[in-house]
Order: C-alpha cells, then structure tokens, then sequence
C-alpha cells in the first residue's frame, strides 16, 4: 500500500464513524495524520475510535446542519491541535427511493440539508483557519448521481450536482492560495447506505456500472489521501470519478 505522507496534519472527517468516512479516518491514521471524527451517533463514534484504537484519533459530536455547532467544534479543535488542515465532507444520507412527482417535501429538504447545506456550512466555517495558516485541503465526498442523475433519487441526484459545483466555485476563489479543493464521484459502494435504499435501486445502480461490481471503501480512502496530501499541489476545483467506468463526462 502507498503511504501518503500526512505527518503533522490535522484532519476533520465529517460522519467519520462509518463507511466512506471511516476507511478515510483508517487511511489518514496509518498516513499520521491527527485526526477528528465528526458524527451524530455517538455509539457509532466510540466504535470507531475503539477499533483503530489511536492516540491521534478522537471524536465530536456535531451537526453539520448547524452552523454554530460546526464554528464551536472548530474553535474546539484548534484549542487542541493548534490548527485544521484537511476537512472531509462526507457526511450524507441517501433519502427515499420515489418519483418527483410522489417525493415528499420534507424528505427533499431533509437530504438537501445533510448532503449539501452541511458541506456549505462546513466549507465556510474552516476557510478562515486554513487561510490563517496558508494551508488546507478540503475534500468533498460527492457521486455519480450527480453526474449522470438517478431516476427515483432526485434529491440525492440534486444534492450531490450541488456538491460538484461548490467545489468548483469554492475551489477558483481560493485557487490564489495555498488551499485546494476537489471532490470525489464514486459510483456506490457496499456500506450501511444501502440500507436505505430499495432492492430494485441498488440493482439498477450494479447495472449501471460497466465493471459490473461495487466500489472499494479502500480505493477511495486512498484517492482521498491524496487530495489530502502536499503532493496535491496543484488540483483544484476537480471532479475525481470512481465509478468503475460509468462516468460519461
């Protein structure tokens, strides 16, 4: 395995307990990186701390769809660590499986709050800290569905476009500093998101995949390590696709 080089970082990965986020804590760990993990589920948090089982590991609990919750537990992590150099938005839901026609408003705003306003308010409160030490990587953790757009996820499909193109804005307004950001488009991937979804919309998402299997949590912990890392030093405000050949553009 490649080792990243995140000597001295200090990350922030939000819903870091599990899935996506908890292989990206696992890489940035074994890369040593210091390393805060943001959840709602506190149960989830202590097992995620427990099993890595590192002194440069804690745990916050946070809601991303407060923003004072999210500007408090910053000023807390650079009490302890003196700085934040890498925020990982990744915190998500998938919502319902439903028509336009028949998706209930509330679920709508339910996931446009947790998947895109939750990075919007994230991004805006950690920019200060970064600019303040010429330094930072912010990577958001988006899907293919915003690219290519799911039928019956529309406030999925709609919240993560969002994602993209705040990462493109955000990344050009910062592109003069020492601070990238970029996002990832995986195509699905076997972790506890599936269970929020249908049988027939997870085999519609296998069918859409020409290298016909799921993707690794592994492979994009490693992709994001990199975008995390120095060697990124030059992209930003990218779209990185790990869809096992789905993406079109």
């Amino acid at each position: 395995m490649i080792k990243f080089n995140l000597e001295n970082r200090v990350a922030v990965v939000t819903g870091g307990a599990q899935g996506f986020g908890l292989a990206i804590v696992e890489r940035f760990i074994e890369s040593g990186a210091k390393v805060v993990i943001w959840d709602i589920d506190e149960a989830e948090a202590k097992n995620a701390v427990s099993k890595i089982s590192s002194k440069n590991l804690i745990y916050q609990i946070v809601d991303v769809t407060n923003f004072k919750s999210i500007s408090d537990r910053l000023i807390e992590v650079e009490k302890l660590f003196g700085k934040i150099d890498i925020l990982v938005n990744n915190a998500g839901i998938a919502g319902k499986n439903t028509t336009v026609a028949d998706y209930p408003i509330e679920e709508w705003n339910r996931v446009i709050n947790l998947n895109l306003n939750s990075v919007f308010y994230c991004s805006k409160a950690v920019v200060p800290f970064m600019e303040k030490n010429n330094y930072g990587r912010i990577i958001n953790i988006a899907s293919i569905a915003g690219k290519e757009g799911n039928p019956n996820a529309s406030a999925y499909s709609s919240s993560k476009a969002g994602v993209i193109g705040l990462t493109k804005s955000l990344g050009k307004e910062l592109a003069n500093k020492n601070i990238a950001v970029n996002c990832v488009t995986p195509a699905a991937a076997k972790t506890r998101i599936f269970d929020q979804m249908t049988e027939e919309h997870i085999n519609y998402m296998l069918s859409k995949i020409p290298r016909n299997k799921f993707a690794k949590v592994e492979e994009l912990a490693s992709l994001v390590t990199w975008l995390a890392s120095e060697e990124n030093s030059f992209s930003t405000a990218a779209v990185f696709d790990l869809s096992g050949g789905r993406a079109t553009y």
